[in-house]
C-alpha cells in the first residue's frame, strides 16, 4: 500500500502525495512532486501515520479510518541544482508581484495583490489577491499571459488566509498561530469575547489581519464551564445578612462580590457562599422528620433527598431554593381595567347601556 506524505510549499501551502512503501523521504528533505501540468518542488513535513492524521480539517475532526486523498506522487528527491533553482524563483517572485500590481492599476481593478508563486518548472504562475467584491479579471489574465508566457491563475483569498500565507509577528510577540501550527482557520465571533468579559474594542481584540484573534477560541470552553458554577451576575441571593445581589465574580480565584441593599459590599469564596445560601435558610424551610411507625422503618437509613449539607449540591439549586417566586397579578390588572371602563362598578363587566 502506498505511503502518504505531506509536502509544504511557499506560503504554508500544503498538499498530500504518495510514495512507494519503504522509500519515504525524511522530514525536511526537498522533493520533486507531480503538479498540475508539470512538476513542483517542496519540503516534506510529515510522513506515514502522522500525515494521515494531519488532514484538512485538523486532527480533532478527522477520521483515522479514512484515507486522505492524495493529489499526486513523489517523483524523486530534489538535487542541489533543483533546490538552487527553487531559491532563484523565490527571489524573482517579488519582481513578478510588482509587475502584476502595475497591470492591475492599468486595468483599474479594485484588488490587492498579496503574493505571487511560480511553479518549479515555470509552467504555471499563481497570483494571490484580496478584494472586497468580485472582480472581473479576464482582461488582466490575458495581459499577464502575454507578458510572462505561461499559464496564469488568479486566486482570491480572505484577510486571514493572507496573514497565514505572508506570516508575521502578533501582538503577543510570537509568530502568527495560523502560520506556525494552527491547522485550520475556524470562525471567530464577537460572542467569544463577550463570554470572556473582554473589551469589545476592535483594536484590542483584532490580529494583524484586521479580524478577531484566533486565540479567542482557545479558552472559551473553560470560561463557559467555569461560569456555570457561579450564580449569575446581578441575581439577588438571600444570605445570613439578608438580601444581597451578585455584583461581580472572579472565576480564577473562585470569589464572588456581593452588594447589600445599603450599598455595602463584601467578598466571599464560592464555598463560603454555598454554605451561607444553602445552610440555615434551607434547613429552616424543611419540615421536621416524622417518627417511624415501626422498628423496621427506624432501622432503615433515610433516603438521600438532596440535603443542603450534601457536597454535591450546586449553587443553582441553592439559589432557586431561597429566591422567592414572583406572583402573577394578571387577574388584578383585568379587574382594574374593567373599573376604568364605563359602568365599571358593575362586577359583571356590563355597564348601563341606557334606554334604546
Amino acid at each position: 500500500m502506498p505511503e502518504l506524505i505531506e509536502v509544504r510549499f511557499k506560503g504554508n501551502r500544503k498538499a498530500y502525495f504518495t510514495c512507494e512503501p519503504g522509500a519515504a523521504p525524511s522530514i525536511g528533505e526537498p522533493v520533486v512532486v507531480e503538479a498540475e501540468r508539470g512538476h513542483d518542488l517542496g519540503r516534506v513535513s510529515a510522513t506515514g501515520d502522522v500525515a494521515e492524521r494531519k488532514c484538512a480539517v485538523g486532527c480533532n475532526g478527522c477520521s483515522l479510518a479514512e484515507m486522505v486523498e492524495a493529489s499526486g506522487k513523489i517523483v524523486r528527491a530534489a538535487s542541489i541544482e533543483d533546490a538552487h533553482l527553487s531559491d532563484q524563483l523565490r527571489v524573482a517572485e517579488e519582481d513578478v508581484r510588482r509587475k502584476v500590481m502595475e497591470r492591475v492599476r492599468a486595468h483599474s481593478l479594485a484588488m490587492k495583490v498579496s503574493d505571487a508563486e511560480w511553479q518549479w518548472d515555470r509552467k504555471k504562475l499563481t497570483v494571490y489577491f484580496t478584494a472586497e467584491k468580485r472582480v472581473d479579471f479576464r482582461a488582466l489574465v490575458r495581459d499577464l499571459a502575454s507578458l510572462f508566457r505561461t499559464r496564469i491563475e488568479l486566486r482570491q483569498i480572505g484577510a486571514r488566509d493572507e496573514s497565514k500565507r505572508l506570516d508575521g509577528v502578533g501582538r503577543c510577540g510570537r509568530q502568527y498561530c495560523c502560520a506556525s501550527w494552527l491547522p485550520e482557520l475556524r470562525p471567530v465571533s464577537l460572542s467569544l469575547a463577550k463570554d470572556q468579559r473582554l473589551s469589545l474594542n476592535p483594536t484590542q481584540i483584532s490580529g494583524g489581519c484586521g479580524r478577531l484573534l484566533c486565540c479567542l477560541r482557545y479558552e472559551h470552553e473553560f470560561y463557559v464551564a467555569s461560569r456555570k458554577r457561579f450564580p449569575k451576575q446581578g441575581r439577588a441571593l438571600r444570605t445570613t445578612r439578608g438580601s444581597e445581589k451578585v455584583d461581580a465574580i472572579d472565576i480564577f480565584r473562585e470569589r464572588v462580590l456581593l452588594k447589600a441593599e445599603d450599598g455595602s459590599t463584601r467578598v466571599l469564596t464560592l464555598v463560603e457562599l454555598k454554605q451561607e445560601v444553602a445552610g440555615p435558610d434551607r434547613v429552616a424551610q424543611e419540615p421536621a422528620p416524622k417518627e417511624p411507625a415501626s422498628k423496621e422503618q427506624a432501622a432503615e437509613p433515610p433516603a438521600d433527598k438532596g440535603h443542603p449539607t450534601d457536597p454535591a449540591l450546586t449553587t443553582q439549586d441553592a439559589v432557586e431554593a431561597v429566591t422567592p417566586k414572583r406572583r402573577r397579578r394578571r387577574g388584578r390588572k383585568k379587574r382594574r381595567r374593567g373599573r376604568d371602563r364605563p359602568g365599571g362598578d358593575d362586577r359583571s363587566g356590563t355597564g348601563d347601556k341606557g334606554d334604546e
